[in-house]
């Protein structure tokens, strides 16, 4: 997956939005003001943290040898992954959706609800 049809699918997600706090080179993905993807777009091969469940963080992680603790973020919460194509597609989306819902469902009750 290249940059553009992976922040096409990021800013896809209902409330998305597109922010670069920490330089030119981090494209920070956030809703309601919080973080749930960060790309470092100009990496080759790009390379996305998501927000993961503890459990299931650590069990990709062994699986994938691309799917690496949060670069810069708490070990525990966030995998890095290296888009070099040994993790499948459709894994990359399921945890894309999964950082997305754990980030929506930490937000204010009516932040939940302005979203939709």
């Amino acid at each position: 997956m290249d940059y553009k049809a992976l922040e096409g699918l990021l800013l896809g997600k209902k409330g998305a939005v597109l922010e670069y706090p920490f330089g030119p080179d981090a494209a920070v993905f956030k809703v309601a003001g919080k973080m749930f993807a960060l790309v470092a777009w100009q990496e080759e091969p790009l390379r996305i943290t998501l927000k993961s469940d503890p459990g299931e963080a650590d069990e990709l992680r062994r699986i994938f040898s691309a799917i690496q603790p949060g670069y810069y973020m708490n070990k525990n919460h966030w995998n890095t992954v290296t888009l070099d194509g040994s993790v499948p597609q459709e894994l990359l989306l399921t945890m894309i959706e999964a950082s997305y819902r754990l980030v929506v469902k930490g937000l204010r009750k009516a932040e939940r609800e302005a979203l939709g």
